[in-house]
């Protein structure tokens, strides 16, 4: 399985008034993951929206807080497709503390294929359909 991973730091700007994580900076982190492995798979997601016509707008989102994460904790952010049914994809994601392992957020991020005029696309364009079953195919990859 293709894994994208990645280390961020909590800056002050990611709290909030409680001086833990604001629950809303995960969603960020958790975008870059997903940004990051179609960049792994050869997919620009500007590329994508000028050449093919294909915008990738998450659909659902599942996140189970777990522990907070606090200032000037270093997370590792990994990301991997679980599930692609032709229609959509699922990013199985998780977020660690690197000090000691422990998960701070796990999430299932659904996201299917539109056009740039906001048409849905019944089935995911073949450029991507290829790379997420070749994804889904291949033995561990990191």
């Amino acid at each position: 399985m293709m894994k994208h991973i990645f280390e961020q730091k909590v800056f002050y700007s990611d709290t909030d008034a409680y001086g833990v994580v604001w629950h809303g900076s995960y969603l960020r982190w958790l975008e870059m993951g997903r940004v990051g492995l179609c960049e792994m798979m050869g997919h620009n997601l500007l590329d994508l929206v000028n050449n093919h016509d294909i915008v990738l707008p998450v659909v659902n989102m599942n996140i189970k807080y777990k522990m907070s994460a606090k200032l000037e904790d270093e997370m590792i952010i990994e990301t991997e497709i679980s599930e692609f049914n032709g229609f959509s994809v699922t990013f199985k994601q998780r977020i660690l503390s690197k000090q000691n392992r422990k998960t701070y957020i796990e999430a299932d991020v659904v996201v299917v294929a539109i056009s740039n005029a906001g048409k849905l696309y019944r089935k995911m364009p073949e450029v991507l359909a290829e790379s997420f079953n070749e994804v889904l195919k291949c033995p561990a990859l990191v």
